[in-house]
């Protein structure tokens, strides 16, 4: 299977912190590779190396999406943000409701015609209902508050390798690392031991990788995710290019060894790659992986990402290609320790 195949059917997987398709997908998909285990709602597993010295690899697998907070009469439903949700979007979206068995439904829609002066402004999704179909019995007997609520968006390949669907955020880093496993268990023998951490409730705080990383103790860790492309409604100098490489982060709150290796290593191979300047905190799962335990020296590097949380997300299979060959780089190289032949 190649990274076209697994971005499809991990896209289209229902992923919202609660429910566990995704988890169900990225297990068996990672499973020729590297055998996954369920520790607190995220999925982590190991190839072991020559040295105990360990590198970790992270990438958030939930997806925004919402949550049923109650129902109305005539199967309305009303729900919440389940994570950083654009309301701008909602107006005759598809969803899927996760309740007793799955319900189809979308976002009701005033049309056009019958707005009045003042109505164009966006309301807020507590003010917006899923229209169910159903009788107020039947959606009752089928939802209850608390139950999940997922976009329903097939994945769908564009020209060239240009990739379009929900959840590529961060879907496309958990295929990265895919990749990534897929080249490392190939190796008969690994410098370091290799930790993949698909981390849940990134989406929601970054709580799974904070855990999880405490939990692990790696040695030290690089984190994967997306980050803004290049479009013409966005400022250029604050995204990357899409087919440019894996976007390098460079933060006072990274590690500068990390991201200086990650750097050679792509000029080395001649892949390329783009930098990724921020001056302060990522936003992303390297923020809280660095503060794990007494501290763990984390690098960041992220795949350029158009339409970022919506249902058409579209990113290029170059870039994840990319990304996942540099981390197999890194791990080949040794990591930080690799330079000095302390694994």
């Amino acid at each position: 299977m190649e990274i076209k195949e697994w971005l499809m059917e991990l896209s289209a997987a229902a992923g919202v912190s609660g429910l566990t398709g995704a988890l169900d997908m990225a297990e068996r998909l990672f499973a020729p590779f590297c055998p996954m285990v369920r520790e607190s709602g995220s999925l982590i597993g190991k190839l072991q190396g020559a040295s105990d010295y360990t590198i970790l690899f992270d990438a958030h697998i939930d997806e925004i999406g919402m949550i049923v907070t109650g129902l109305e009469e005539g199967g309305f439903v009303r729900v919440s943000k389940a994570g950083g949700v654009d309301v701008r979007t909602l107006a005759a979206q598809p969803v899927t409701i996760w309740g007793r068995e799955p319900v189809e439904g979308l976002f009701a829609s005033t049309p056009p015609h019958l707005q009045t002066a003042g109505e164009n402004k966006v309301p807020d999704i507590a003010q917006q209902l899923v229209d169910t179909g159903l009788s107020a019995e039947r959606a009752a007997a089928l939802i209850r508050p608390g139950d999940r609520v997922t976009f329903r968006q097939e994945p769908a390949a564009l020209l060239n390798d240009y990739v379009t669907g929900k959840s590529l955020d961060n879907r496309a880093g958990v295929a990265a690392l895919l990749e990534a496993a897929r080249i490392l268990s190939s190796e008969k023998v690994l410098p370091c031991s290799v930790t993949f951490l698909l981390s849940d409730q990134e989406e929601l705080g970054c709580r799974g990788a904070q855990t999880a990383a405490f939990a692990q103790r790696p040695d030290e860790a690089v984190a994967v995710d997306v980050s803004f492309g290049d479009s013409p409604s966005v400022p250029a100098h604050k995204t990357g290019k899409l087919g440019g490489g894996g976007m390098i982060g460079i933060s006072p709150v990274l590690s500068g060894p990390v991201t200086e290796k990650l750097t050679r290593l792509a000029e080395k191979s001649g892949r390329p790659w783009q930098p990724e300047v921020m001056g302060g905190e990522t936003s992303t799962n390297a923020d809280v992986i660095a503060l794990s335990g007494a501290g763990t020296p984390c690098g960041l590097v992220s795949i350029p990402l158009r339409s970022m949380h919506t249902t058409a997300e579209v990113i290029r299979l170059c870039d994840v290609e990319n990304v996942g060959r540099l981390l197999a780089d890194y791990a080949l190289a040794g990591g930080l320790k690799g330079d000095d032949g302390a694994c």
